[in-house]
């Protein structure tokens, strides 16, 4: 097995849980390490820069980190150079997390449209400042990042933004195998990982793109030689995958106790569940959501954009379905939860892509963005959005 090294960070097995805005919070992240037993590495959702370094209210509560989550991770978005570093250098001045991961993938259109996300590595002398001010003000911590292979066919980027990175002391690549127009449409290109890891064999590349299983991240890692796995949409009501990936990577066929369960022995690694262990899944979701923002009413809404990802594939109806996504109680919850064929074997066919797949003709991109690879002008403040998110 692979031994991915993130700075002093030793992730063991090679898998991260990909940042995603309004899932990966700390409900989220609890859920997965409690079925990976605490193995591997789990990023928070996306947050801005300039709404960290302003201490926004909102930010301030998306960088919370459970005791028990070691290394702490945060991923950055930002396109001020200023302001990054700023944040990086606050984030290692107060103890804030253990690891900065910047984010330069994000397709959609209110951050390409300001030059930041999966548009701003076009611009190479930007994304050179942008990298050299987080790593010199992050100190000790590491700092990495994610990508995609450019805005469109016409626009490719990976190779250029690699080499950058690994110039400015980036500690590690992850390089999800789409562009922006593609968004999360067609079929990830993993050759295109392969050739990253060969571009700079000096640092880690991690692998991003079409992870539904356990079976896909180890063969993306023979396929195309990449250091580790980032996992993100595969895992969308399916948190149990991170337990599955660490009984694949050790060689733990018979699996063990991911996530012990109350009134039963817990879920086998690797083993398909029922539709009672998945919806006693969803039941502690709605609940861990609901302690974190204090208030069981706002977790379980929270929560509801979770229950097609949970119940994909099972035979519930159109109508209960309906219900369950407008449910405001653990009680309602569980009482409707109660109501279904808990015996339900887990579906055919349910492991397999979930999450947005649509992709984009046109990327929305600032104005003159594309004329010049190297001018910056035009890229200010302003691109910093005031809110965390993506």
């Amino acid at each position: 097995m692979t031994l991915l090294k993130i700075g002093p960070h030793t992730v063991q097995p090679p898998v991260v849980l990909a940042p995603m805005a309004g899932i990966t919070n700390a409900p989220f992240r609890t859920l997965c390490r409690e079925f990976s037993g605490g193995k591997g590495l789990f990023v928070s959702e996306m947050i801005t820069t300039r709404a960290l370094v302003e201490r926004n209210e909102k930010t301030m509560q998306l960088i919370h980190f459970d005791e028990t989550e070691k290394p702490r991770s945060i991923q950055l978005y930002g396109v001020d150079p200023d302001t990054v570093g700023k944040a990086a250098r606050m984030i290692a001045e107060e103890d804030l997390a253990d690891h900065i991961d910047l984010n330069f993938g994000c397709p959609v259109p209110k951050v390409t449209r300001k030059g930041g996300g999966s548009a701003l590595p076009y611009k190479r002398n930007l994304l050179r400042s942008i990298l050299r001010e987080a790593v010199a003000n992050a100190g000790a911590l590491p700092v990495t990042m994610k990508m995609r292979k450019g805005i469109d066919d016409d626009h490719i980027t990976y190779l250029d933004a690699g080499r950058i990175a690994a110039e400015e002391g980036i500690t590690a690549i992850a390089l999800h195998g789409r562009t922006a127009a593609q968004h999360y449409g067609g079929t990830a290109d993993w050759d295109a990982i392969a050739r990253l890891k060969e571009h700079v064999p000096e640092i880690p590349v991690l692998g991003n793109g079409d992870i539904w299983s356990a079976d896909d991240a180890q063969r993306m890692m023979r396929e195309t030689g990449c250091d580790g796995v980032v996992v993100g949409r595969g895992c969308l009501g399916r948190p149990w995958l991170f337990g599955d990936l660490v009984a694949a990577f050790e060689g733990t066929e018979s699996g063990r106790e991911a996530l012990p369960l109350e009134g039963g022995d817990g879920r086998r690694a690797g083993a398909q569940p029922t539709l009672k262990e998945v919806a006693a899944v969803m039941l502690r979701h709605a609940t861990l959501l609901g302690e974190w923002i204090g208030d069981e009413a706002r977790g379980v809404v929270d929560f509801r954009k979770h229950v097609a990802w949970y119940t994909k594939g099972f035979s519930i109806g159109s109508e209960m379905r309906r219900s369950l996504a407008v449910t405001s109680s653990l009680d309602e919850l569980d009482a409707l939860l109660s109501e279904l064929d808990l015996d339900q074997p887990w579906p055919v066919g349910a492991d397999g892509p979930r999450g947005r797949t649509s992709g984009r003709n046109r990327v929305v991109l600032p104005d003159g963005w594309l004329d010049d690879p190297y001018d910056c002008a035009g890229v200010d403040a302003d691109a910093e959005l005031d809110t965390s998110g993506g």
